[in-house]
């Protein structure tokens, strides 16, 4: 086969993509084998790919292709999420855009519309994963509203709600009037934002009198039941047992006392609105106030607004404003900062409503989630600095409102009889709760036509806290094969934003239903953000489209473009300049390939320096690998390709093939190119999970292979016993060789010139690698010697001393002349140097750091200052 000048990407990585498919490499079943597990965190299922969605996945691919590698059962399971909130949305919005109402359709003709629409939208991002190179079971994609799926959230919220842990509560709850539903409190973003405070007076009936409130939400008062004032002011004894009369509606309400009132805050009256804030709810609680809920679903004014009824909130705020200004109650505004709730899906300010909900009990099912983590160490956090914001979460938790005022989800499982809030059943489906309502009520004359199932729908969140278990059907039969075989599962690679919503919800699930954790360790990886560390987002135009890189530089590119950028927990500062490093390795990669495939091969004598870089290369490899599997184990993936980059790049193809490579127009012997080939597999076995593309093209072209002998499914280099000692005797010779590139270079001495070089072994150095430095150096001949040698251009390697004899075309008066304008500046900046350090003033007030800066530079003037010398005595 010829093989192309450059490498192109486009043309190998469909070609190969389909190989792997066509093959079925990805795909897995139970076998003999260890099983090696990755869940995919699946996003929207009417998403499209992000530069977040890039590096989370091509971490995911990374460990899974080198676990396959390493022989173990490598399983990726993709799939999608229904986003209830988000795709509701979207849905509402096209119906609205072809005008047709939410309020007008049933849930079934609702729900076919957004079934139409994830059919049409969805899987999108799983293709795009493709494009990327992601080695995922295509197989085992699930999507959290399949039948199998809904099945097993249905079975495990009447799991619950059987175990007691499941109840229906009227509540104070998260109310995103955009969405038009609640919100559990971890979905609720608080901002800090700059509003007003209004000072109202309150007339106190029967009297001339009047109190002050402050308020930041005058839109509420029609919703004040009380103002309450604390029993210990002395300023308020006289309204102890009065009523007030709140300005607009002219509704009588009673001054009511409780130590809840901080006399210090505000002007010490506070206007008590139970409907609409959870501390005036617990206030109208212990008082037996009444309840005044004056918004509708959407958060304008319903009939209790009066004449503002129909307004937006913020709408009503202004005019309800103007108009106590323009009756005289309105004493003043201040501007006023505040913390404001708003939903971190559609952004909206969130309204504190009273709701019946449906909640799960936490306090008990957390437990076992605190230890695993904290305390036994069953699972661990990379890095481990989240454990604190795990801890904070898991031990401040509250109780989860699970239900959700949306159709597109799982519709909750509680079948009701009767007109009271009580009068329910809840079961797995209609039939079993018609028995069970016949037994509850003791009428055997109830049909299905008269159960109603509660409209709501579950928590997104309540179907994805069991993906790890019910992608293998764990929850439905928990004895399954499938299930026994991969779970619990090894790696979660995921973002720290939803290491509560998501991870420690699956812990907690894992443990409640195995009694197992769900997976070993989780690798949080951080935000990817631009160069100016802003987070990319549409809206600022700093988030560049995926495909196009991809397009740009290839997917190999790509992936080592963002992994290189990339260490666990940290914020990853993207620049595109990262992946034409990666097209650029991967240039190189393949420019080493072709120039060993280039080489005549011919049976000869294996040269001394080609055999000895072999053995050197075999140790330097064995030393990364060591360096690798320590970074893999620390999930330090970044670090691993760093190791993997300098190997090849350095160490490969700047020194081996340099050793190694033939004269001009002369064979190469056997021994060393097949020797050559094995090392570039062994770098392409390591190189394969980063560079799945273009190792698989070179791999394929080095050899013809059978499907069997693909390197997707070869195994991972092995670790072997090598002559460490080879590395640093190596380091030493090409600080030697670096040496002889100096000074040819800068006494424009041809490296088609031979030279000779005599050496002073201080350093008692092996010659091990005299044979490469002879040949690197383009030395004739190479002579230890004792002292000295006079006429010769000198240069030191630690205390070892090299002479280089002057050849005829060196002009010997120019570089005496050259050599003494360099000792000269050297002894003037030395003398500069000395004089801070002898300096007391200086010396007593420089940090530490600077001093030894100093003291470095006065160690190397010196050094440098005996070399120029021992030049010149040479040359005189």
């Amino acid at each position: 086969m010829s093989i192309p000048a450059q490498f192109n990407p486009k043309e190998v990585e469909q070609k190969w993509y389909d190989y792997w498919m066509k093959n079925k490499y990805f795909h897995s079943k139970p076998d003999n084998r260890t099983p090696y597990t990755i869940v995919i965190p699946p996003p929207n299922v009417t998403g499209v790919l992000h530069m977040g969605h890039m590096l989370n996945n091509t971490i995911q691919d990374v460990l899974i292709r080198r676990a396959r590698l390493k022989g173990f059962n490598a399983c990726w399971v993709p799939g999608t999420d229904h986003a209830s909130i988000a795709t509701e949305a979207k849905v509402v919005a096209k119906l609205k855009s072809e005008g047709i109402n939410k309020a007008d359709l049933t849930r079934e003709e609702f729900l076919k519309h957004a079934y139409d629409w994830t059919d049409k939208y969805g899987g999108t991002i799983l293709e795009q994963l493709k494009q990327l190179g992601c080695s995922c079971d295509w197989d085992r994609t699930k999507f959290t509203m399949d039948e199998d799926m809904s099945a097993s959230v249905i079975k495990s919220f009447v799991d619950l709600y059987n175990k007691g842990m499941i109840y229906r509560g009227y509540r104070m709850v998260n109310w995103d009037p955009e969405a038009k539903t609640t919100l559990s409190d971890e979905e609720v973003i608080h901002e800090e934002r700059q509003g007003k405070l209004y000072y109202i007076n309150y007339k106190v009936e029967g009297s001339n009198d009047v109190l002050t409130i402050a308020t930041t939400r005058p839109e509420t008062i029609f919703g004040d039941t009380a103002i309450c004032i604390n029993p210990n002011d002395e300023r308020f004894t006289h309204l102890k047992g009065k009523k007030a009369i709140v300005p607009i509606c002219n509704r009588i309400i009673p001054i009511i006392e409780d130590e809840y009132v901080d006399i210090e805050f505000g002007t010490g009256c506070l206007k008590v609105t139970p409907a609409h804030d959870v501390n005036d709810k617990e206030l109208g609680n212990k008082h037996n106030l009444e309840i005044i809920d004056i918004f509708n679903e959407d958060a304008s004014l319903n009939s209790f607004g009066l004449q503002f009824e129909g307004q937006d909130r913020f709408v009503a705020r202004e005019n309800v404003a103007a108009e106590l200004e323009a009756s005289g109650v309105l004493v003043k505004t201040e501007i006023h900062m505040n913390k404001v709730g708003t939903s971190e899906r559609t952004k909206a300010v969130i309204e504190p409503r009273l709701s019946d909900q449906w909640f799960l009990k936490m306090e008990e099912l957390v437990k076992p989630a605190i230890k695993a983590v904290l305390e036994d160490e069953e699972i661990k956090l990379y890095p481990s600095k989240f454990n604190n914001t795990y801890r904070h979460w898991l031990e401040n938790i509250r109780d989860w409102n699970i239900s959700r005022q949306l159709w597109w989800g799982q519709q909750i499982p509680a079948y009701f009889y009767g007109d009271g809030k009580e009068d329910f059943v809840v079961a797995e489906n209609i039939d079993d709760a018609l028995v069970l309502a016949k037994e509850r009520t003791g009428n055997s004359s109830l049909r299905k036509a008269d159960l109603n199932q509660d409209a709501d729908a579950l928590d997104t969140w309540f179907s994805s806290w069991l993906w790890p278990m019910a992608v293998f059907g764990g929850i439905l039969d928990p004895e399954s094969e499938d299930f026994k075989y991969y779970y619990p599962t090894n790696d979660l690679v995921t973002g720290p934003d939803i290491l509560f919503f998501w991870v420690a919800r699956m812990i907690i699930a894992g443990y409640e239903y195995t009694d197992k954790k769900p997976f070993n360790n989780v690798y949080l990886t951080g935000l990817v953000r631009d160069k100016q560390r802003r987070k990319m987002s549409k809206s600022l135009g700093n988030s560049p489209d995926p495909l196009e890189l991809i397009e740009k530089f290839g997917a190999d590119g790509v992936r080592v473009g963002l992994l290189l950028s990339a260490s666990a927990g940290n914020d990853i500062m993207f620049d595109e300049e990262l992946c034409n490093n990666g097209k650029a390795f991967a240039n190189k990669i393949w420019n080493a390939f072709r120039l060993i495939k280039g080489w005549e091969v011919a049976d000869i004598v294996q040269p001394e320096a080609s055999k000895i870089a072999i053995d050197w290369y075999e140790a330097k490899l064995q030393q990364t690998l060591v360096e690798i599997e320590d970074n893999f184990d620390k999930y330090r993936l970044s670090d691993a390709l760093m190791s993997i980059y300098k190997l090849v790049w350095d160490d490969f193809c700047s020194w081996l093939l340099e050793i190694i490579k033939p004269a001009y127009q002369q064979p190469i012997d056997r021994a060393t190119f097949d020797k050559a080939i094995e090392l570039l597999e062994a770098n392409l076995k390591l190189l394969h999970p980063f560079m799945p593309f273009l190792t698989e093209e070179i791999w394929q072209y080095i050899a013809e292979r059978t499907p069997e002998e693909a390197l997707i499914v070869s195994e991972w280099p092995t670790m072997k016993d090598t002559n460490a000692s080879l590395i640093p005797e190596f380091d030493f010779a090409a600080e030697v060789i670096s040496g002889i590139r100096t000074i040819r270079k800068e006494k424009n001495i041809s490296f088609k010139d031979v030279i000779d070089l005599k050496v002073i072994n201080n350093e008692k150095v092996a010659t091990t690698f005299d044979a490469v430095i002879l040949k690197l150096g383009n030395v004739e001949s190479l002579e230890y010697v004792t002292e000295a040698v006079d006429g010769t251009l000198t240069y030191r390697v630690k205390s070892n001393e090299y002479f280089i004899p002057i050849a005829g075309n060196i002009d010997v008066a120019a570089e005496i002349e050259k050599l003494e304008a360099e000792l000269k500046y050297t002894q003037g900046f030395l003398r500069s140097v000395q004089g801070k350090l002898n300096n007391e003033k200086f010396v007593a007030g420089a940090p530490e750091q600077v001093i030894a800066n100093e003291r470095n530079k006065e160690a190397d003037a010196l050094a440098k200052i005996a070399t120029i010398e021992q030049s010149l005595a040479s040359l005189k």
